[in-house]
């Protein structure tokens, strides 16, 4: 990063010549600034997402290397059940050695079960776990992973989300696990993130058509670490706000920046036909991260990012669990 472009104050994308023209933007409303911070100070920190084995995690920290990109986080999309213990025993052991935090999705998930609700026009339920067995099988993928070392979890059901934190507060997973909200259900408001905040979530991806406006509401009732795609997939809009990226940070802080690809064939759920797509965009989504961090950089806006190897969230709003399970209710009782 730039030190001479950090040291000058931040400003918006075109201001000076815009300014000599008489067409300089509004100042800046202080009352849309985040007030909150990771507990390590810092405002934001980045991910990259669809990062689906160990040759494209491989790859991602390579390029990273090469482009001096900070990695705090990869995520993936396929789930925990796509991968071999090896595969994600050499993960976590490169994520670690790299000080870059590793994520994996819990299934099943409604999107690949049997019901045809999800292929309706409605969506139907989405990806959440259908029934018991799904909920259990996400379970299964949760408890899993954690003996293996990862310590990030995606979830893409509320009520998957509350069984995984309380498994964490009672210790059957590791009580410094993340759960990470996926953005196939990110919620759309203040009192709905609130509502995941409280049911375990550590981040939130909210969805990336959210705007300025309504990410500064959610800071005005939450201060959960939100995720969101400067480039969103096709399949979640294939928004491109890379020049948004300063008053993002500004209005959401604390931020994961999610470098994203629109243009980008599908990965979910990887195999090894899908080899080259997954190196290639693996690739680009490191080269994207170096372009907004060089737009933040000429903006004077690259200040703030959290030290490399950050992770947790600092302190947020629980609901309270329960010390015991209660017993199940006898058959015929009301």
């Amino acid at each position: 990063m730039s030190d001479s472009a950090s040291a000058a104050a931040p400003r918006r994308p075109g201001e000076p010549a815009l300014a000599a023209l008489g067409c300089a933007a509004p100042a800046d409303d202080p009352a849309h600034t985040s007030p909150h911070t990771f507990p390590d100070g810092g405002r934001w920190r980045t991910e990259i997402p669809s990062v689906e084995g160990p040759e494209a995690l491989h790859t991602v920290l390579k390029e990273a290397a090469g482009l001096d990109v900070p990695v705090h986080r990869v995520s993936q999309g396929s789930g925990v059940w796509m991968l071999t213990d090896s595969e994600i025993t050499e993960m976590a052991a490169a994520c670690d050695e790299a000080g870059v935090e590793l994520c994996l999705f819990t299934g099943p998930r409604g999107t690949w079960d049997t019901g045809a609700g999800t292929r309706t026009p409605s969506g139907g339920g989405g990806p959440r776990a259908r029934g018991h067995d799904a909920v259990a099988g996400c379970v299964e993928d949760a408890v899993r992973a954690t003996s293996l070392g990862v310590r990030c979890l995606l979830v893409a059901d509320e009520g998957v989300l509350w069984l995984l934190h309380r498994l964490r507060a009672h210790g059957t997973l590791p009580a410094d696990t993340t759960f990470k909200v996926s953005a196939l259900i990110g919620p759309v408001n203040p009192a709905a993130v609130c509502v995941h905040e409280r049911l375990g979530a550590d981040s939130v991806n909210v969805p990336s058509d959210l705007t300025l406006q309504h990410l500064t509401e959610i800071r005005r009732t939450s201060r959960v670490p939100l995720d969101l795609y400067l480039e969103a997939p096709d399949d979640l809009g294939g928004y491109v706000r890379m020049y948004e990226a300063a008053e993002l940070i500004r209005r959401a802080a604390p931020l994961y920046l999610k470098f994203g690809l629109s243009k980008a064939p599908g990965l979910y759920p990887y195999g090894a036909h899908l080899r080259e797509a997954a190196l290639g965009s693996a690739r680009e989504r490191v080269r994207r991260g170096r372009l907004a961090l060089d737009l933040l950089a000429r903006l004077g806006a690259d200040t703030g990012m959290s030290p490399p190897g950050s992770r947790l969230p600092g302190p947020l709003h629980r609901f309270p669990v329960p010390e015991d399970t209660p017993d199940a209710p006898s058959p015929g009782t009301h």
